[in-house]
C-alpha cells in the first residue's frame, strides 16, 4: 500500500476512533484527523515490529484495519489525557 492509501485509511481509523471514543477533543476535526493518520502508521508499525503479523499491501486486509483503528485509539486516548484539559474555561 502507498502512502496515499495509509493516509486515506488513517482519515477513516481517525474518524472511527471519534465514533469510538465520543466526547469534545482539544484539536478538533484537524487534530482528530492527524490522529488518525499517525495512528494507522503507529498500529501498522506495532503490528509488524511487535505482534510478528505483517501488515498485507491490501487496503480491504482486516488486521490492517484493526492495526490503525487501535493506533489511532491509543494515540487519542493519550492525546486527551495529555491536553484534554487545555481547553477548558476558568
Amino acid at each position: 500500500m502507498s502512502i496515499i492509501g495509509w493516509i486515506i485509511l488513517g482519515l477513516l481509523a481517525g474518524a472511527i476512533a471519534k465514533f469510538l471514543l465520543p466526547g469534545r477533543d482539544p484539536g478538533g476535526l484537524v487534530g482528530t484527523t492527524l490522529i488518525g493518520i499517525i495512528g494507522a502508521f503507529l498500529g501498522g508499525w506495532i503490528s509488524s515490529r511487535f505482534l510478528d503479523r505483517p501488515i498485507s499491501n491490501d487496503f480491504y486486509d482486516t488486521a490492517t484495519w484493526v492495526a490503525a483503528i487501535g493506533g489511532s485509539l491509543v494515540l487519542l486516548i493519550v492525546y486527551r489525557l495529555l491536553f484534554g484539559n487545555s481547553r477548558e474555561r476558568r
